[in-house]
C-alpha cells in the first residue's frame, strides 16, 4: 500500500503545523518576506512613475500614469496597514526585479526619441511592472488567505485589483501611441 500524503486540514481559518516542520510558520515569514519586497518596489515606483509620465508625449498616457501614481503611493499606504494587521514592522527590502524593471523602463526612455515610439515603450515597460505587481499582490493574497489573515488577504485584494485595472487601462492606450507611430512612418515612407 502506498503512503499518501494528506492535505493539511484548515483549523480556524488557520493552517496547522505540519509533522515536518512548522509549515504555517515558514509560510508566515516567506508571507512577511515578500511584503518587505513589494513595499520596496512600491516605494521606487513612487520615484520612476513621475518621469514615466515626464517622458509620455500622449495625454491618454500620462493622465493614466498620472492616475496610477496616485494608486501606487495608497498601495504604500495600503501596505503599512497589511503589516500592522499582522503585528510587523513596515521594513521594504530591496526587490531586484522591481529594481531591473525600473531600469528596463529608464532604458527604454533614453534610447527612443520623445514621441509615439517612447511612448508605446513606456507602456511596454508599464505593463511588465504591472505585471510583476499582479502575480506579488494575487500570491500574498493566497498566503494571507491560507495562514487565515483575513485583514491582509482583503487589503492585498484591494491593490491587486488595482494593478489588474491598472494594466487594462495600459492596454487600451496602446493603440492610440502605437498608431500614431505606425501613422508618421507610413508618412515618411509616401
Amino acid at each position: 500500500m502506498k503512503n499518501e500524503k494528506k492535505a493539511p486540514q484548515k483549523t480556524n481559518g488557520k493552517m496547522p503545523a505540519s509533522s515536518k516542520g512548522n509549515a504555517p510558520e515558514g509560510l508566515h515569514e516567506f508571507f512577511v518576506d515578500g511584503l518587505k519586497d513589494i513595499y520596496w518596489a512600491e516605494k521606487a515606483l513612487t520615484k520612476a512613475i513621475p518621469k514615466m509620465i515626464k517622458n509620455a508625449t500622449s495625454t491618454e498616457l500620462a493622465n493614466a500614469l498620472t492616475n496610477h501614481l496616485e494608486e501606487t503611493k495608497g498601495h504604500v499606504t495600503r501596505l503599512e496597514q497589511v503589516f500592522s494587521s499582522v503585528d510587523e514592522k513596515p521594513v521594504a527590502k530591496k526587490c531586484d526585479a522591481m529594481e531591473g524593471l525600473i531600469k528596463e523602463a529608464g532604458g527604454i526612455i533614453e534610447e527612443t526619441e520623445k514621441g509615439s515610439m517612447r511612448d508605446a515603450g513606456i507602456i511596454a515597460a508599464g505593463q511588465k511592472v504591472e505585471h510583476y505587481e499582479i502575480a506579488t499582490y494575487g500570491t500574498l493574497a493566497a498566503y494571507a488567505g491560507l495562514l487565515g489573515l483575513d485583514e491582509a488577504q482583503q487589503l492585498l485584494e484591494e491593490s491587486l485589483a488595482e494593478e489588474k485595472a491598472a494594466d487594462e487601462k495600459l492596454t487600451e492606450v496602446t493603440p492610440g501611441a502605437v498608431m500614431a507611430y505606425v501613422g508618421s512612418e507610413e508618412e515618411q515612407h509616401a
